[in-house]
């Protein structure tokens, strides 16, 4: 079973350096229309991916509460929105538009940028740990497809971040090996989060509707905090619209016709 969650947990990071590999094959920075496209469609798996595969789950396993299920779900989805919100508040770095965050450190521009994408990587590690530790432990509502299925969706939304990453560090006239080796190493995050989070997930079984919901939160808030002004930035367009429905849609056809 272990063998499972490895090969799943090492499928985002995959994803990652696929992105992250695009310096080799493109010259210049993304252009800022292609910037908002991508950020459009990673925005739209991840809602999508919280909806179908964390939320729905984690109120499925709360339905003997009645009308009170919504409570451990409502309170880990919060909880998971203010963790990252802290994470946000105490790391420096910098958001795609060149806009700095957190304490002033004398920290390099290119470090920070890291910084930021490994900071959101974070939570889609933990995503991934969660699900999979649920079907590790036996949760009837989660299958190992489904759980493969979610690992394959952030995959999907892992690339563009990894061109993301990398291409504005090639534009800072870093060589191409070290510009793809910052870009995969950004994503390394996702299966070192996803590890612990699956050993520590069996200790909290009780609690996996709080976690789940929790790594719902976490997910909304990347979405909501850099990915949704991304896509919106610049003159306006409807690129980035038009992607994030296309990749909530991909997620949820994934998500429903093989999970």
């Amino acid at each position: 079973m272990w063998v499972n969650i490895v090969i799943g947990i090492l499928i985002p990071l995959l994803g990652t350096t696929l992105g992250a590999a695009c310096v080799f094959f493109l010259k210049k920075d993304l252009s800022p229309g292609v910037n908002r496209a991508l950020s459009g469609f990673a925005g739209g798996i991840m809602v999508s991916a919280s909806f179908f595969s964390l939320i729905l789950p984690a109120l499925e396993q709360t339905k003997d509460q009645g009308k009170l299920a919504f409570i451990p779900v409502a309170f880990g989805f919060l909880t998971g929105m203010l963790f990252l919100l802290v994470l946000d508040l105490i790391i420096p770095h910098i958001h795609s538009d060149k806009s700095e965050e957190g304490p002033r450190s004398g920290l390099k521009k290119t470090t920070k940028l890291f910084l930021a994408v490994a900071l959101h990587n974070l939570p889609e590690g933990m995503v991934v740990g969660i699900v999979f530790a649920g079907w590790l432990y036996g949760q009837s509502e989660i299958t190992l497809a489904g759980a493969t299925v979610l690992a394959v969706g952030i995959a999907l939304q892992n690339f563009p971040e990894g061109a993301i990453v990398s291409m504005p560090l090639l534009a800072e006239g870093m060589p191409k090996w070290k510009t793809f080796l910052y870009g995969t190493m950004s994503g390394v995050i996702e299966p070192i989060g996803a590890l612990l989070t699956a050993f520590a997930a069996g200790l909290f079984l009780p609690i996996m509707p709080f976690l789940l919901a929790f790594a719902a939160g976490a997910m909304f808030y990347v979405v909501v905090e850099e990915l949704v002004p991304s896509m919106a930035q610049g003159e306006h367009g409807n690129a980035g619209t038009m992607c994030f429905a296309g990749g909530f849609v991909l997620m949820m056809i994934l998500d429903i016709a093989f999970g």
